[in-house]
C-alpha cells in the first residue's frame, strides 16, 4: 500500500460474516441479523449537524468554489503496462485505447475511462474530476500550485485537462470538455424471492464465471499527516462537503480523524462519498492480484465491498450498493474503530488505514 514516496492512496470502482457480538435482549435472547433502509436523518444519529450549520461555522464560500460535477477516472504511473493490464481485466475493466507508453480503461458506463496508467516508476498522479464550465479550469489555473491547461489530444472522448496538488503534494487533476461514451451493454438485474413475495417463480438463477464488470469510479482516498489543513484545503478549493466525520477522544480531546465527502450537487443525489481522508503517521494514496479484505458491507455509505493489491501494489475495491444523499442529508459523527468500517465481512487487517 505504501508506494517509493512513503504516500499511498486507495480508488474504489463499481461494481455473513458478523463483526460484532450479537445483542441480547433483557430476557436473555439473541437478536437476529437484520438490516433495512431508513432515512437519512435517523441513520447518522443523534450527532449530526445540517449541512448548512456546518457551511456557516467554517465559513465556506460556495461562491469562490471550483465546481466539480463528478469524480470520474484515476490517474497511475505503472513500471509494467503488460502487467497492470491484466490485473485490470481481471478486475472488470477492459481497454478503451492503447499508444505505446499509456492505456485508457472503461467500464459499461458513460465515462470514456475509469482508470489511465503511463509508463514509468510507479507513481500516484491523483484522481480526476470533471467540472462544470471551462471557467472552472481557469479558476484552477489561478491556483499556485496548479500546471497548465492542456488539450487531451491522445485521450479517448478528448477535452482539456489541468493538474494541481493539495498542500502535502497530492495530485488532483480537473478536466471540461470530454465526450460522454456510449454505454456498454448493463448485467441484467438479479430477482430475489423472499419469504412470502417470490417474483421469481419457474425462474432459475443462473451465473456464469468471470470477472465484475466495472461499471463507474466511486471514489478513492488518502492517507494524510495534516488532516486538519487537508480538509480545509479540500471543502474551501472545491465543492466537496462532509456526509462523515470520525473522531476520536472526548470532551476537549475530542478531534476529526477521518473524513467521507461528497460532490455538492444540490438537491441532485450523488453517491454517499466520493473521496476520502484519514489521518496517517505518513501520507500516502490509500484504497492488490491479492486479497486485502471482503467480501463485507460497509456502515458508512452501505457498500458491499472487497479490496486488493494491484500488481504495483496500490490498494483497488470493487463495490456495489452505495448510499445516495444531498444537500439535505445530515453531516453524521462517529467514533472511529474497525467497528466504524463493516457490519459485516471478515476481520479488518490491522495495518488496514495504516
Amino acid at each position: 500500500m505504501v508506494n517509493s514516496t512513503a504516500r499511498s492512496l486507495y480508488a474504489d470502482w463499481s461494481f455473513a460474516y458478523p463483526t460484532n457480538l450479537p445483542t441480547q435482549t433483557l430476557d436473555g435472547s439473541i437478536e437476529h441479523n437484520q438490516g433495512t433502509a431508513v432515512p437519512d436523518y435517523i441513520a447518522v444519529g443523534k450527532e449530526s449537524e445540517a449541512q448548512a450549520t456546518w457551511r456557516k461555522r467554517e465559513g465556506i464560500k460556495p461562491e469562490n468554489q471550483i465546481k466539480l460535477a463528478k469524480l470520474a477516472h484515476m490517474r497511475y504511473q505503472h513500471p509494467n503496462l503488460d502487467e497492470i493490464t491484466v490485473f485490470l481485466k481481471d478486475f472488470g475493466m477492459h481497454v478503451a485505447k492503447r499508444t505505446v507508453d499509456e492505456v485508457w480503461y472503461r467500464g459499461y458506463g458513460h465515462d470514456q475511462y475509469v482508470y489511465y496508467a503511463r509508463q514509468g516508476p510507479k507513481k500516484f498522479l491523483g484522481g480526476a474530476y470533471e467540472v462544470e464550465t471551462f471557467e472552472d479550469l481557469e479558476k484552477a489555473a489561478r491556483l499556485p500550485t496548479t500546471g497548465k491547461i492542456k488539450e487531451m489530444t491522445d485521450a479517448p472522448g478528448g477535452g482539456h485537462i489541468i493538474t494541481l496538488t493539495d498542500p502535502e503534494g497530492f495530485p488532483i487533476s480537473l478536466f471540461y470538455g470530454q465526450k460522454p461514451a456510449e454505454t456498454g451493454d448493463y448485467p441484467k438485474k438479479i430477482v430475489l424471492n423472499y419469504e412470502v413475495e417470490k417474483p421469481r417463480a419457474r425462474m432459475f438463477n443462473r451465473f456464469s464465471p468471470g470477472p465484475a464488470a466495472v461499471h463507474k469510479l466511486g471514489h478513492y482516498g488518502l492517507c494524510v499527516l495534516k488532516f486538519g489543513e487537508q480538509v480545509d484545503f479540500y471543502t474551501r478549493t472545491f465543492n466537496l462537503v462532509p456526509t462523515d466525520f470520525l473522531y476520536v477522544g472526548e470532551g476537549d480531546q475530542r478531534k476529526n480523524v477521518a473524513i467521507f465527502a461528497h460532490i455538492d450537487r444540490g438537491e441532485n443525489l450523488v453517491d454517499h462519498h466520493s473521496f476520502f481522508m484519514s489521518t496517517n503517521d505518513t501520507g500516502h494514496v490509500h484504497h492488490c492480484y491479492e486479497s486485502v479484505w471482503g467480501v463485507g458491507r460497509h456502515i458508512l455509505g452501505s457498500q458491499i465491498f472487497d479490496h486488493w493489491w494491484d500488481t504495483t501494489g496500490n490498494m483497488i475495491e470493487h463495490y456495489a450498493d452505495g448510499d445516495l444523499i444531498n444537500d439535505k442529508s445530515p453531516i453524521g459523527y462517529s467514533l472511529a474503530g474497525d467497528e466504524s468500517l463493516a457490519v459485516w465481512g471478515p476481520e479488518l487487517p490491522a495495518w488496514f488505514l495504516k
